[in-house]
């Protein structure tokens, strides 16, 4: 069956390509979360951006420990039940919050953070690479990055409406389990969807040849060079993008210019801007080579960080809000690049591509930064983080071949 390069998906895949788009916006409000509950907590319990940046850890900690055998499952048994299973630890421990907020143990938060990233990425493991095979391969990255738009979508409703929440002057703002209540109940009730529709399963012709060539991972980290590339770039993208959405207010009420309230009104201005990017540039990619556009935006992110570290008012406040513009369509594009080609590889590669966001400890890296020499010099880690992806992504738009 022909598709049309330039059509997003085939019409066959609307349905299951809407649903898969869902989970984006799940995840992406369930990360955003962390970057007001961190200053909320530091508000609420009096502990350091260092002791605040647990948060962080224990999260992606959980992407980190669970994304092998998140993909090992998705191997076995499927996208579709990957996601069911990825839901029901996400919903479920959600609720863990409602003992922890009356406790008020900041253990207990942790804990129930851990096994959310360990929900979270079995969602992404199976919804990143399942998007890419949902129509014509010249559409891969386009459709990747409109699906991503929608992260960017969650993280925006979590930081404006999540954020007004924490930072009110009511008594009943203090309370995180009121969020985290209700995003559970959405969250196993979309369980529920899933567990009730079937998706189109999705195979490769050399399904068996790979099982003869032995382990999929030393194919992947011997015999792919760019891969390995990749996934440097990965990791380092996340280390930058984790630590500034983490940082973000920190910094800017560090500098004076604004209250935690404000300060999370204007975050949600520049997760408007990221997600704008990202719908941008999902058009823009059926124009324009996806490498070509993540060289330019690796080069505006690198920029603008240096003129954060600059410390110049007012730019550096305008610079930073730019890097979320620029910065949109980097995940997305990398990773669809670095599945290109890996045919029935593909889904252990997402599983490793999925273990980067164990970048969001680079947070731990800059509050330790903050607390001991001050709000500015911290970015310098996303700084080092961008310039990788801008090595990479001129490395990418060179033809290369996999090693014998």
């Amino acid at each position: 069956m022909q598709t049309d390069s330039r059509r997003l998906t085939d019409k066959r895949y609307v349905v299951p390509f809407a649903l898969i788009t869902t989970l984006f916006f799940l995840w992406g409000f369930a990360r955003a979360i962390l970057d007001v509950l961190n200053k909320h907590l530091q508000n609420e319990m009096d502990i350091t951006i260092t002791h605040s940046a647990l948060i962080q850890v224990t999260t992606y900690l959980g992407y980190f420990l669970m994304a092998i055998p998140a993909g090992i499952l998705i191997n076995r048994h499927g996208y579709r039940r990957g996601v069911i299973f990825g839901l029901t630890l996400f919903g479920l421990f959600s609720l863990l919050f409602i003992p922890g907020a009356y406790m008020e143990a900041f253990p207990a938060f942790l804990l129930a953070l851990f096994i959310i990233g360990c929900g979270l990425v079995c969602l992404e493991t199976a919804a990143n690479p399942y998007v890419t095979e949902l129509g014509a391969p010249e559409t891969a990255t386009s459709r990747l990055n409109f699906s991503q738009s929608f992260n960017g979508l969650g993280g925006l409703f979590a930081t404006l409406v999540v954020g007004q929440f924490f930072f009110s002057s009511s008594t009943l703002g203090g309370s995180v389990a009121v969020p985290y209540t209700v995003l559970g109940i959405v969250v196993l009730g979309i369980a529920v969807v899933f567990g009730r529709v079937s998706l189109p399963k999705i195979g490769h012709e050399d399904d068996k040849a790979d099982g003869l060539r032995g382990s999929r991972v030393a194919e992947l980290l011997l015999r792919r060079p760019m891969f390995r590339f990749g996934l440097l770039a990965l990791l380092c993208y996340e280390v930058a993008e984790i630590s500034i959405n983490s940082y973000f207010i920190n910094f800017v009420t560090g500098q004076g210019w604004m209250t935690d309230r404000t300060a999370s009104v204007v975050l949600t201005c520049a997760l408007a801007f990221f997600m704008v990017g990202r719908f941008v540039g999902s058009w823009l990619m059926r124009r324009i080579r996806p490498v070509t556009m993540l060289t330019a935006c690796a080069v505006g992110t690198v920029t603008s960080t240096a003129l954060v570290l600059c410390d110049v008012g007012i730019v550096s406040m305008l610079a930073l809000v730019a890097i979320y513009l620029f910065e949109a369509i980097m995940f997305p594009t990398i990773f669809s690049l670095a599945l290109r080609d890996l045919g029935s590889l593909t889904k252990s590669a997402a599983s490793l591509l999925m273990m980067t966001p164990i970048g969001g400890c680079g947070f731990l890296l800059m509050g330790i930064l903050a607390d001991s020499v001050g709000v500015v010099l911290p970015f310098v880690i996303p700084l080092a983080g961008y310039i990788v992806v801008l090595l990479y992504a001129l490395r990418a738009r060179k033809p290369y071949a996999v090693q014998p």
